[in-house]
């Protein structure tokens, strides 16, 4: 299969050509997926790098609930378009109860945590309350697990029905100043659920959400849409077996939906360079997380900053900075150095003035409209900085 044409598909697919221009946030998520949510700057990029929709467009769209954040794929938070967010907390569900085996362990009862249920429900009755309002609105309802607890990283039984209500649709978070990329929330209550009137069967829900995985960024392995889901081998055949995928050419592992094949087979590889910057949570990377088909031989060998020091780029499973794409290819690397309130990038090639305007362009969204581009709640500017100092050597002039 050809690398180049494969790419460019996914590129556009993702919206990433521009032909996602003038959408919605609800319609950006509809079309390239699910934007992985870790308080950080990767979803407000996504909406920016396929529709350039503004910051405070994008949280009017979570104040107006078309939409929201919550648990879905593996029990992980992402922002999910409105009429999605049945399936995601359906998909959430089976994830939802590590804690409470760790709870019943500390002698946690299932009465105890039903009654919690109902305090916490009953005081939120009043309006949105943060964690704290809770603890103190529940008083002894929630239990302090002592030094045991501390342990095992439950330090009280209040998260435990806080997870439980959210992923049963009753409660909602809401971001304290309206924004993505913080890690501070208000509590209220849900309603109507969203899973009211949804009935599909646990496994109906998955083969719902493999066939949005396929239209997002098919052709694709039945291995990588295993990663996303979080299931076994067996249960990501027994999703995807309803769809009857077809593979994307003669012999390839990759499949895709049968009314995208005939696109996908007429389809071109633009000849003409088309640039995005992206988070390194973008969906073009965590949708598959197998960025070594992004790279051009000239990135897998390219050593930046990462978790453990200094690393080739072609034997990562992850991006640690976020990524310049070519029609679905890395070509460079950005981030943000808040010292200096701009843009640190580049390329493996020389860049012409089409990409200088591209990651101008970035570079005023996230110095006006963000601050700073932190890619996860604790990555603070300290801890960016060997990144920050690494791309900087080889930024062009």
């Amino acid at each position: 299969m050809n690398d180049d044409k494969l790419r460019a598909w996914w590129f556009h697919r993702q919206g990433l050509d521009g032909s996602l221009a003038g959408s919605t946030p609800d319609e950006v998520l509809q079309n390239t997926g699910w934007a992985r949510s870790v308080a950080g700057s990767g979803p407000y990029l996504t909406f920016f790098s396929r529709a350039e929709i503004s910051r405070p467009a994008v949280d009017d769209a979570i104040a107006a609930l078309s939409i929201h954040e919550l648990p879905s794929a593996r029990g992980c938070t992402y922002i999910l378009p409105k009429d999605d967010l049945a399936l995601g907390l359906s998909v959430a569900k089976e994830f939802s109860s590590g804690g409470l085996a760790t709870a019943r362990k500390l002698g946690v009862t299932d009465k105890e945590l039903q009654k919690l249920d109902a305090t916490v429900l009953k005081a939120l009755r009043g309006g949105p309350l943060l964690p704290d309002e809770i603890r103190k609105a529940v008083g002894s309802a929630a239990r302090n697990l002592g030094p045991e607890g501390v342990r095992k990283g439950l330090t009280t039984t209040l998260p435990l029905t806080l997870g439980s209500l959210q992923v049963s649709g009753y409660i909602r978070r809401i971001p304290v100043n309206g924004r993505l990329d913080q890690q501070r929330y208000r509590y209220a209550l849900w309603q109507p659920n969203p899973l009211d009137g949804f009935d599909a069967s646990p496994s109906d829900a998955y083969t719902e959400l493999a066939r949005r995985y396929f239209r997002w960024i098919g052709p694709a392995t039945l291995s990588e849409f295993q990663w996303l889901a979080g299931l076994g081998v067996k249960a990501s055949q027994a999703a995807v077996a309803p769809l009857e995928l077809v593979r994307a050419e003669g012999g390839s592992d990759r499949l895709m939906l049968a009314a995208d094949q005939l696109a996908f087979s007429k389809f071109k590889a633009p000849t003409k360079p088309q640039y995005a910057l992206v988070s390194s949570l973008d969906a073009m990377f965590l949708l598959r997380r197998n960025i070594a088909t992004l790279m051009p031989p000239a990135a897998l060998q390219q050593k930046m900053y990462g978790e453990k020091g200094m690393s080739e780029l072609g034997g990562l499973s992850d991006l640690f900075s976020n990524a310049i794409l070519d029609r679905g290819a890395i070509i460079g690397l950005w981030e943000f150095d808040p010292e200096r309130s701009s843009l640190v990038w580049f390329t493996f090639a020389k860049p012409d003035r089409q990409l200088r305007d591209r990651v101008a362009q970035t570079d005023a969204f996230v110095r006006d409209q963000l601050g700073d581009a932190r890619s996860f709640s604790l990555d603070s500017p300290k801890s960016r900085f060997p990144r920050i100092a690494a791309i900087r050597k080889l930024q062009p002039e």
